[in-house]
């Protein structure tokens, strides 16, 4: 039994080696990145986001945009389901009944108080605001350009009250659900971010390919672009955007305005990279085999050379992300960025820095906790893709 037992595991060890060498490159990735546990809680945390980001409309009892939208319950804390109290047990979760009123004891400030004695009991799939979970509606300047796409229309969302309004996340003092605000500001990120990424990615890909590839003149003449590119300061730069701007343009037109400048900016430092790596692979003997074969030079740079820069693409695009969406927060905080009736994470924070925020409303900062554990989630990913993509990363054994 014992020699079956070793022979068994030496097939098996067998086995997995020569899986192990003749697995294909995303084969091989998808393995080593399984391997970090850091790196797969990441993953875990950022796929969660982003599907909330996706569905939010109907994981949103209440329209994100509506001012005014429970005036009951302006600057409200939040409100927690329970199953339990000193009243007893129940099956379905519940919330208390609210009340506000102003009184000498609060120096007749609006205070929100629980009715304990009466209970407001969740329901789901309840009907509400009409919404489409694929809604694009771009209305930039000029009619060429414009896009109006509604799709998957519905009334239904995940949950809600029998009887006024829950609010898991507080309200603002203006009565708007924080929770929506919330989940309608991440996908605002993921929209911001994936449009600046794909833009400043593109850029790069080009003029670093072109100035690497070709280099004499051609290099020289990018190269001083690209250092001009990196020497505009944004502060300053979304200062005068900011100004130039018109009032009448639409917040669909300024979110895609403010992406386009972002990514338009973002791309220097990867194009300088991709030009430094091919101004050393070029010399290579397989650009040579493939420049004698009669290969274009757009085939070279897109089949042979970028292929071999994979694991710094990979991370530097994972790493652009955040700090596209860092980008869009910092200008949205200090007034230069979306604004609303746009919810983004940081037209949400700019209220966290007032004094009275931080001494009678803290759930005004539960947005912050979001947006760092979505920065936190791509940095840990692009880290462990870089290591998985890096043939020479030391594995254990």
């Amino acid at each position: 039994m014992r020699l079956m037992f070793w022979r068994k595991r030496e097939l098996d060890q067998q086995k997995l080696k020569e899986a192990y060498f003749t697995a294909s490159q995303g084969q091989l990735i998808r393995a080593r990145f399984k391997g970090n546990k850091t790196s797969m809680v990441a993953a875990w945390a950022l796929t969660i986001m982003i599907l909330t980001g996706l569905f939010a409309p109907f994981l949103s009892p209440y329209a994100p945009d509506i001012s005014g939208r429970d005036k009951e319950y302006e600057n409200g804390p939040p409100q927690i389901p329970k199953f339990w109290d000193e009243n007893g047990f129940s099956w379905r979760p519940f919330i208390y009944a609210t009340e506000r009123k102003r009184s000498f004891e609060t120096n007749f400030r609006w205070v929100i108080t629980q009715n304990r004695d009466e209970r407001r009991y969740l329901q789901y799939f309840v009907k509400d605001w009409e919404y489409s979970l694929l809604d694009i509606e771009w209305d930039l300047p000029g009619d060429t350009f414009d896009v109006n796409v509604q799709m998957f229309t519905w009334d239904r969302h995940l949950f809600g009250v029998d009887k006024g309004g829950i609010h898991i996340f507080g309200t603002d003092g203006t009565g708007k659900d924080i929770y929506s605000r919330t989940l309608h500001a991440i996908y605002t990120s993921l929209a911001v971010g994936t449009l600046g990424v794909l833009i400043s990615f593109v850029l790069a890909l080009i003029i670093g390919g072109v100035a690497g590839y070709f280099g004499g003149w051609i290099d020289s003449v990018l190269q001083m672009i690209t250092d001009a590119i990196r020497t505009v300061p944004p502060i300053p730069l979304f200062m005068a955007l900011a100004a130039f701007m018109p009032d009448e343009w639409s917040s669909e037109t300024r979110f895609f305005f403010i992406a386009t400048i972002l990514g338009l900016i973002g791309w220097p430092t990867l194009a300088r990279r991709i030009r430094t790596h091919l101004l050393t692979e070029r010399a290579q003997e397989y650009v040579l085999a493939a420049q004698l074969s009669g290969a274009s030079a757009s085939h070279i740079i897109r089949r042979h050379l970028l292929p071999s820069f994979t694991s710094y693409i990979i991370v530097d695009l994972m790493i652009t992300f955040p700090y596209v969406v860092r980008s869009e927060t910092a200008l949205s905080f200090i007034g230069l960025g979306l604004t609303d009736p746009v919810n983004s994470l940081g037209s949400l924070m700019q209220n966290v820095s007032k004094a009275d925020v931080l001494l009678n409303y803290q759930w005004y900062f539960i947005p912050v906790i979001f947006f760092i554990a979505f920065v936190l989630a791509f940095v840990f990913v692009g880290d462990g893709l870089r290591d998985a993509a890096d043939p020479y990363s030391k594995t254990k054994k």
